[in-house]
């Protein structure tokens, strides 16, 4: 829960109400970054430090199990973790709280028009994944993907059959059968798939 010690009362009531477990997060809240000034680094002045151990202690006391801590100097972050009894968990708020967290399309490369001072990239994924984005969009244009037998599941022989002369009978659809190829693929004999390209390859 992205809020302070002005939401201590209503995490108090979440965790010791309806007993649901709570991680506070603190510091740079993203989902209120606007009444912050923006995307901006907090608790850099003395008084704002203690602001920030203010509104840890306070979640702590309301029933918090960990806290996030958010775009912090390393040494506030630091002081907030020695004075808990709680976990920490640092995002841009040094190497001195107890575990880390990255927002993976940060970390792995995939969003890469802005990357964080924080964040350190592990891997450069977006030119692969649009590749492979490019070459889904391409398979399922040219009627590639899914493969029937290959990607789908299928009913009983029996109950197919009875569900073919079933919808036969209700709706007047016949449902044409998938036919085997060379490749020992399996293609439909679909009258949408021939509309659809003009053509049935089979």
């Amino acid at each position: 829960l992205e809020a302070g010690r002005r939401a201590a009362s209503r995490i108090d009531a979440i965790v010791n109400g309806a007993g649901i477990p709570v991680v506070g997060h603190i510091g740079l809240t993203p989902q209120t970054a606007v009444a912050l000034g923006g995307f901006r680094v907090q608790g850099k002045s003395v008084a704002a430090a203690q602001s920030l151990i203010d509104d840890a202690l306070a979640l702590q006391d309301a029933g918090c199990f960990a806290i996030v801590l958010e775009a912090m100097p390393s040494l506030v972050a630091e002081t907030i973790t020695r004075l808990l009894s709680i976990p920490t968990i640092g995002i841009g708020a040094g190497p001195h709280t107890s575990g880390q967290v990255l927002v993976y399309s940060d970390m792995m490369g995939i969003f890469d028009r802005f990357t964080p001072k924080f964040c350190r990239r592990f891997a450069d994924l977006a030119p692969q994944m649009e590749s492979a984005l490019a070459e889904y969009k391409g398979d399922v244009r040219a009627r590639k993907f899914p493969q029937e037998g290959v990607h789908t599941y299928a009913m009983p022989p029996v109950a197919e059959e009875n569900w073919r002369q079933h919808v036969q009978q209700m709706y007047g659809l016949e449902l044409d059968k998938p036919v085997a190829v060379a490749s020992g693929t399996i293609a439909c004999t679909s009258k949408a798939a021939v509309k659809e390209s003009g053509s049935l390859q089979v």
